[in-house]
Order: structure tokens, then C-alpha cells, then sequence
């Protein structure tokens, strides 16, 4: 099974599972996000890579109801929870592609992304941030909420034991976690200090890692 495959077949599920599969949930998705908008202007058009159901441009609506939003993914299944999220707004559209083929053409000014970048070879990744920087304006802004490893083989075997340890005790059921595992295959996480090289080396001038807590961080890089 590829990996549209797998989000396809839990895409009703993904945001009822969400907070237990991110022990951090509401600083990773909320506080930060809240961070960020206290600081930069409403942008004009908002690209979100890899949306998934839209749960992260919701939370990003929430502060900036007046931009434009593309919610792009592989996965129809997934895009279908999203429309239904968003159904009325005639500011939000989507497009079912694949990001790493293509950017969208239109104009945007920021690009978000949560928990998909890391899904990625590094070669995949470095070109793809290159792109990004490429596209946006100056001032234009590029925020990965994401999952890393620790950068170091001990340590990250101490992140991922303890996270399997969380999702265990967290409700989950036994078919979750066996879903959990199949997607974990497709994971090719990088270090924070990793990725944050790679934006710098794509041209953004400013990146900043905003948010850390063991497998999940939050960075910023503005153009």
C-alpha cells in the first residue's frame, strides 16, 4: 500500500485521533500558531503543503479569516474531509497534487505545512524548500510543523520509545496502532538542526526553530 493509499483509508478518523497521536497537541498546533500570528501582518494568500483535513489551516482561519487558502494534498479522501470543514467559505479551494512534482502556480505569499515534509528523502526536501524560497515574495514567510528525530541514534531511540510508550496508554485501539506503524514506514525524519540548515541553504534569511518538544518542532523561515 502507497502512502495516498494510507491517508485515504483514515482520513475520517485522522482528526478524532489527532490529539493522541501528538502528546503536544495544543502547543504544536495552537500556542504556536498563535505566536506567529501575533506577529505578521494578515498574509494574501495562504498555501498549505500536504493539508491533509485542513486541520491546520483552521487553526490558521481562526487569525486570518480574510487571506485566500489552497489546501493541497495527494489524497482525495483527505481533501473531502476539508471541504466539509470549510463548506460555505468561498476563500479556501483545493488541489489534489503532489507538491514534490510542483508547487501550486498561483501567488502566495505563505506556505504552511503540518506533519507531511517529513515524509520526504533529504535530496526531496532540500529541493523542495528551494522552491518554496523561490516562489515566495520577500518578506514571504515558510512555517513546517513537523516530526524530527533527534539528531543523535541514542537519543532518538529514546524519543521514539518514550512517543510509543505515550500512544499506548492514550486510548488508541489495537487497529490504530497497527495503522500507526504502517505509516511509520513511509517517515524519513531529518534533525531540527538539519532541516534548519537546508532552509538556510534554499536562501531564506531568517529560520528559526519556534517550537520543540522531543519528535515535534515548529520552524519558521522568512525570505
Amino acid at each position: 500500500m502507497n502512502i495516498e493509499s494510507q491517508f485515504n483509508s483514515i482520513a475520517e478518523e485522522y482528526d478524532i485521533n489527532r490529539r493522541k497521536f501528538i502528546p503536544c497537541f495544543d502547543d504544536f498546533y495552537i500556542d504556536t500558531t498563535d505566536f506567529i500570528a501575533a506577529n505578521i501582518k494578515e498574509p494574501k494568500s495562504i498555501v498549505d503543503l500536504g493539508s491533509g483535513t485542513g486541520l491546520l489551516a483552521y487553526y490558521w482561519y481562526k487569525h486570518f479569516p480574510g487571506s485566500d487558502y489552497l489546501l493541497t494534498d495527494i489524497a482525495d479522501d483527505m481533501l473531502s474531509v476539508a471541504k466539509r470543514r470549510f463548506q460555505g467559505l468561498d476563500n479556501v479551494s483545493y488541489q489534489t497534487t503532489d507538491y514534490i512534482k510542483e508547487l501550486p502556480e498561483v501567488p502566495f505569499d505563505t506556505v504552511i505545512s503540518a506533519l507531511s515534509i517529513h515524509h520526504l528523502e533529504q535530496s526531496e526536501k532540500q529541493a523542495l524548500f528551494t522552491k518554496i524560497y523561490q516562489a515566495l515574495p520577500a518578506g514571504g514567510i515558510f512555517v513546517n510543523y513537523d516530526q524530527f528525530c533527534a539528531g543523535d541514534t541514542r537519543l532518538n531511540k529514546w524519543y521514539d520509545s518514550f512517543w510509543e510508550g505515550q500512544l499506548y496508554n492514550s486510548g488508541l485501539t489495537d487497529r490504530d496502532i497497527e495503522l500507526w506503524l504502517e505509516r511509520r514506514k513511509f517517515d524519513k525524519e531529518c534533525s531540527v538542526e538539519d532541516e534548519t540548515e537546508m532552509l538556510k541553504n534554499s536562501g531564506f534569511s531568517t529560520v528559526k526553530c519556534i517550537y520543540a518538544y522531543r519528535k515535534f518542532a515548529v520552524i519558521i523561515a522568512i525570505k
